[in-house]
């Protein structure tokens, strides 16, 4: 299948699917269709409540597109790439919308972002998660604010120092990533479902001004994440990460 981004008003709810066959792990225009899908449906007076979802049924999000990661050799281009999972990020952060996650698979990198950054995350228990981007060289930068504004300095550190190993779902979830986990995607969303349907019903003007208070002290992201991202661009540049990333593309 090829990569898309789809969207749909469903009874008050917009929602965003995404999908990359390489495990979604998500080029740059992908990050950008669902940063504007997310940012169209804010303000469509018709949608209460945004679901942001992928396709398949395997992993949630791979993190950014390694083909691109690969193909980096200036500054600007570092730069470019870095700053896609801040759009994501920073949509769902600005939004005046509750954004509700649906995790139904393993959740690497920027993906780690994207669930913390959403308002309310449900997973399955296959739904585990990495920070692998040291083991390539770079850091989790970008996504790093949003990992540890929802978990935790603690939970972040130990994500980010032990980049090669996956902390299962029940991990995440008692660190606060997950607001629920479930043992199939059939229980996980009949529990979304429920959830939506409340918040649909749900006071919009309430759930914006709650919004503002949830995100409070952020103000400052849409400068600090493109930030971020050029320290992750300049280091993909450097020889350590070159040779880090051939060693992992030979794996």
């Amino acid at each position: 299948m090829e990569p898309y981004v789809n969207t749909n008003k469903e009874q008050g709810v917009g929602i965003v699917e995404f999908f990359h066959p390489a495990s979604n792990s998500l080029p740059g225009a992908v990050l950008q269709q669902i940063a504007d899908s997310i940012t169209a449906f804010g303000e469509d007076n018709e949608v209460k409540v945004i679901l942001l979802r992928s396709g398949g049924d395997r992993a949630f999000c791979a993190g950014a597109s390694f083909d691109e990661l690969v193909a980096i050799n200036d500054a600007d281009s570092g730069l470019a790439f870095f700053t896609g999972f801040s759009k994501v990020i920073n949509a769902i952060r600005t939004v005046p919308k509750f954004v509700v996650a649906r995790v139904q698979g393993k959740v690497v990198g920027g993906g780690v972002g994207i669930a913390a950054a959403a308002d309310y995350t449900l997973a399955t228990k296959h739904a585990a998660i990495k920070l692998s981007e040291l083991a390539v060289g770079i850091g989790p930068f970008v996504v790093g604010p949003a990992v540890e504004r929802k978990m935790g300095f603690a939970a972040f550190s130990q994500l980010t120092i032990d980049a090669k190993s996956f902390r299962d779902a029940q991990w995440a979830y008692e660190r606060g990533l997950y607001a629920g986990i479930y043992g199939n995607a059939e229980e996980m969303d009949q529990a979304i479902n429920t959830l939506l349907e409340d918040l649909k019903s749900s006071n919009p003007d309430a759930m914006k001004e709650l919004k503002a208070i949830f995100w409070k002290g952020t103000e400052d992201w849409d400068q600090l994440l493109v930030e971020r991202a050029g320290i992750s661009g300049t280091l993909v540049l450097s020889d350590f990460t070159r040779n880090a990333i051939n060693k992992f593309k030979k794996k």
